[in-house]
């Protein structure tokens, strides 16, 4: 038995269908089903049942994989202690943001630190979900909510002011209830952030009229005419097309909290990147 196959047999697990196990591991799709095969030989049983749908775990690969698990975070904590210790500043680092925090907060502090430090190549990912700091699926990550994985070193950083824009030209509201005007709000899945809920609050009339989970791409349609929007204000006043507006009230506020696994905290990398964002963002 093979750990590499265990590590595929996971994959597929997680992601349900032999293609995206593939993309995920950057494999072709035949070679996965030739290593999930061999392990099902190694091991004796069938691991998943083969449906329309995707792959399902059958009784005996439930089993396999809690122990596969087990065995994936032993890998993983190795490679992270190892990783720890190193002092050189070369190497990858990832850091994964939200889209519009990467971009206006944190782009200027990297790339000053690359101009430094030349062989360090930061990798930065902007994504909705949040990435593993465990599975090293990211090394560094900054959001919105306090992190509540084990062995996670977090402080807040900063805390985020919002304010209520539209473009230069979009008509105000013609009453204070909101009627007749358009609303860009966060998507569905997202719909019960505070901003979304104050916004329907402030103007209960007006219609949601665009979605999108990306702040940038929200800016983007406020400042196009869309509709009136809530957005950071690190974001929104940095935009010349769009214009803050005053409903009376102050949207709310959120934080921005940092965090990485403690097996990195002697990463001189890591620190060396954490020390110039706390020096520039930390309030």
């Amino acid at each position: 038995m093979e750990w590499g196959d265990l590590r595929v047999f996971l994959t597929i697990a997680r992601e349900g269908t032999l293609g995206a196990a593939a993309r995920k591991l950057g494999q072709t799709q035949p070679t996965m089903g030739r290593r999930l095969q061999a392990l099902e030989h190694a091991l004796g049983h069938q691991l998943f049942q083969r449906t329309k749908d995707g792959f399902v775990l059958t009784d005996e690969g439930a089993a396999v994989l809690n122990h596969a698990e087990r065995m994936e975070e032993e890998a993983l904590a190795f490679q992270r202690q190892l990783t720890g210790q190193e002092q050189q500043l070369d190497g990858m680092l990832r850091i994964t943001a939200s889209d519009w925090f990467a971009e206006y907060m944190l782009t200027p502090v990297i790339a000053d630190f690359s101009k430094q430090y030349p062989h360090v190549i930061v990798e930065l990912l902007t994504d909705s979900r949040f990435f593993s700091l465990s599975r090293r699926e990211a090394d560094l990550a900054f959001r919105i909510q306090p992190f509540d994985e084990p062995d996670i070193v977090s402080r807040k950083l900063s805390h985020i002011s919002y304010g209520v824009y539209t473009a230069a030209d979009y008509p105000r509201p013609e009453t204070g209830d909101g009627a007749g005007a358009s609303l860009i709000v966060m998507n569905v899945a997202f719909g019960g952030m505070p901003e979304v809920a104050w916004l329907q609050r402030m103007l209960p009339n007006a219609r949601v009229a665009f979605r999108s989970n990306a702040r940038a791409v929200q800016a983007g349609m406020c400042g196009r005419g869309a509709g009136i929007a809530v957005l950071p204000r690190p974001l929104g006043d940095k935009i010349d097309s769009l214009q803050l507006i005053d409903l009376g009230e102050e949207p709310p506020t959120r934080d921005v909290w940092v965090g990485y696994h403690r097996d990195m905290r002697r990463l001189a990398r890591l620190r060396a990147v954490l020390d110039r964002v706390v020096a520039r963002l930390a309030n």
